[in-house]
């Protein structure tokens, strides 16, 4: 069999964002460079040059800008061999690292893909590490980087007790987020998972690189649907969903009619003037002896626990 390499150099953002300023401003080009001063007094008031203005950052940031806008000269090879109807399929699955498919996505879905859903690191502690740097091999390394052993098996993690813990994760979501955005469609939109370990971190970075005014939502997902007794503080059972659009101005939402099995989950076996209503599980994830206790219906029933 014969293998097809789709070579090449992936588009370089830096000059393409040159040339974009250069068409709104061509006075601001100057034997090809971009002098800054003539753009700051075209712009007028709307420069903030203030050293307390409102900005997020953190150690890295500017790196993790650069290593989004460098070109990549990656390769995508095709597996026929591990492929199902690969000349008709209309799907695509690459295995890599995404911050380099990324990259190689740019030349032919630039600004194609209506919808976007990542399901990122969640930085516990140890779900991931991610220093940036791939001059070689991606096998090479990741064992150089100490995040797998000679066998290839991974064993690094970014615990809480790394100083810098959230930049770290900050670093590595900030670049993929933005080439994510280059992607989408004007009427696209992007849904990230988080939890609260860095939720208030990602909102502050998505602001950034989608703009504030394209929040659409922070969706609540019940990933647990026992209560856990054994929490100390507060039971809880959800993550979120960041929702952007790529531009609020054309974002439609596409709604699902309720069927008809959704709907049949709700009763209302006891009359209830407040409608139909489904029951929840009174049982619990992580059970204790000791935390057991009855619980009184309005009917005035006593319901003991599985069991008793």
């Amino acid at each position: 069999m014969i293998e097809t390499n789709f070579a090449g150099t992936t588009p370089d953002i830096t000059a393409q964002n040159i040339e974009a300023l250069k068409s709104l401003f061509s006075e601001v080009c100057t034997d090809g460079k971009i002098d800054f001063e003539k753009l700051q007094q075209l712009l007028g008031k709307e420069v903030d040059t203030s050293p307390e203005r409102y900005n997020f950052t953190w150690n890295g940031k500017s790196q993790a800008l650069h290593l989004s806008q460098s070109p990549s000269t990656g390769t995508l090879i095709p597996c026929k061999e591990e492929s199902k109807n690969f000349d008709a399929t209309q799907n695509l699955y690459i295995e890599g690292d995404n911050l380099e498919v990324l990259k190689l996505l740019q030349k032919t879905y630039h600004n194609a893909v209506k919808m976007i859903y990542i399901d990122p690191p969640y930085n516990t502690g140890n779900d991931f590490v991610y220093p940036d740097d791939f001059k070689d091999n991606i096998e090479n390394y990741l064992e150089l980087t100490g995040q797998v052993d000679s066998d290839g098996k991974k064993i690094g993690t970014n615990p809480e007790s790394n100083g810098r813990y959230h930049t770290d994760w900050l670093n590595m979501m900030y670049a993929r987020l933005r080439l994510a955005r280059n992607l989408l469609t004007d009427d696209g939109a992007i849904f990230i998972s988080i939890d609260d370990h860095e939720q208030a971190n990602l909102k502050k970075i998505c602001d950034e690189i989608f703009g504030e005014d394209n929040f659409i939502a922070q969706l609540i997902w019940e990933r647990a649907y026992s209560p856990k007794n054994d929490a100390r503080f507060v039971s809880n059972s959800h993550d979120y969903i960041l929702m952007y659009a790529k531009s609020i101005n054309n974002f439609l939402i596409g709604r699902l009619d309720r069927t008809e099995e959704a709907n049949a989950r709700y009763l209302n076996p006891d009359n209830d003037s407040r409608g139909v209503w489904k029951p929840s599980d009174m049982s619990v994830k992580t059970y204790t002896a000791s935390c057991d206790y009855p619980i009184t219906t309005p009917s005035g029933k006593v319901v003991e626990p599985p069991g008793q």
